[in-house]
């Protein structure tokens, strides 16, 4: 009989947790692979052009991940940000009126980089130096700027929303272009989260902020750092939105804030930040969710169900999906502690 205690009994407890590690790991990457697979299956059995379809993931997909990405740096600090999919709103808005008043798109451009990279320095502002609670932050600059980018599209809008001439970011409204941006994004992104001083602090305030602050971090710093990427990220999702959307309205870029966080967690990076965190699980986990929402609302409307009890069945089965990825996810670090 073998001691639990002995050499052996450990060696084969190790290899057991490097697999299980291993096999966590790949989930997400093997999880997109088959959402894409059924995506296309669906698609082509209804007989709809899938080259519109795919056309629709990539529109949709890269908003989601140019934002997410940004947004993992806040995520890393064990913090949140509900109010970007807000910040998305507002930039785009602001950007349209700029450019109806100037003309310019140098000036949009500018304006909508000071809107987006503004409104998250505020939130780091409330949440960091007045030490507001993340929650109550977050909440009340959602509800701030959801409410100032609604007025400003009532007061200068028609009842569709407010229009941007196509030739302003319609170039940019590419597959190729698209993809492109992503990639550059994401390895900057990876360049600063895995190979510079920024990312390693992060993680190890995401870890234990109490540690972090002994040996001299500034979590002040650090967290403005977090909310400018976010920001980044931010106007790069309103430009995107723009290329292949150019009206907005009240309902644009609304649910990205929380999309953000089902994406993370669909990337297979917990919740809980720290040195688990992966810029890469925006990328997989962005396009994996939406995959599975365009995949939702074609099965139920084949299934006959409303565009309305259609939206309502594909949140709680995304919501069912996101809990059972938590709860496979923790399995390799579940333990009487936290992770944090």
């Amino acid at each position: 009989m073998v001691n639990a205690n002995s050499p052996v009994s450990a060696s084969a407890s190790i290899n057991k947790y490097k697999v299980k590690s291993i096999a966590i790991a790949i989930l997400p990457l093997a999880a997109l692979a088959f959402l894409f697979g059924l995506f296309c299956i669906v698609v082509t059995a209804n007989d709809y052009n899938l080259e519109l379809y795919l056309t629709n993931v990539i529109n949709r997909g890269t908003v989601l991940v140019l934002v997410a990405t940004g947004a993992i740096f806040i995520y890393t600090l064990g913090s949140f940000d509900i109010s970007l999919g807000a910040s998305t709103l507002l930039c785009a808005t602001v950007g349209v009126l700029t450019y109806n008043s100037t003309q310019n798109v140098f000036l949009t451009v500018l304006v909508m980089f000071a809107i987006g990279v503004g409104c998250s320095l505020l939130s780091s502002l409330l949440a960091s130096v007045f030490r507001i609670p993340v929650f109550v932050t977050t909440v009340a600059m959602m509800s701030v700027l959801s409410a100032i980018a609604s007025q400003l599209i009532i007061s200068n809008g028609s009842g569709n929303g407010l229009s941007l001439p196509k030739t302003v970011f319609g170039p940019l409204d590419s597959p190729w272009i698209k993809i492109a941006v992503i990639a550059v994004w994401v390895l900057l992104c990876a360049f600063l989260f895995d190979f510079t001083k920024i990312g390693r602090r992060e993680k190890f305030l995401g870890a234990n902020p109490f540690c972090a602050k002994l040996t001299g971090i500034s979590m002040y710093k650090y967290a403005i750092i977090a909310f400018v990427m976010a920001g980044l990220g931010v106007v790069l999702g309103a430009i995107f939105t723009l290329s292949y959307s150019p009206t907005v309205n009240t309902g644009t870029a609304s649910s990205i804030g929380m999309d953000i966080l089902v994406a993370i967690v669909f990337g297979g990076m917990p919740i809980s930040g720290g040195p688990r965190s992966k810029i890469y699980a925006s990328l997989i986990g962005g396009f994996s969710y939406v995959l599975l929402n365009l995949t939702l609302n074609i099965v139920l409307r084949m299934a006959g169900v409303d565009s309305q009890g259609s939206q309502g069945i594909t949140q709680i089965i995304s919501a069912m999906v996101f809990l059972a990825v938590v709860y496979v996810a923790s399995m390799n670090y579940r333990a009487k502690n936290l992770p944090r």
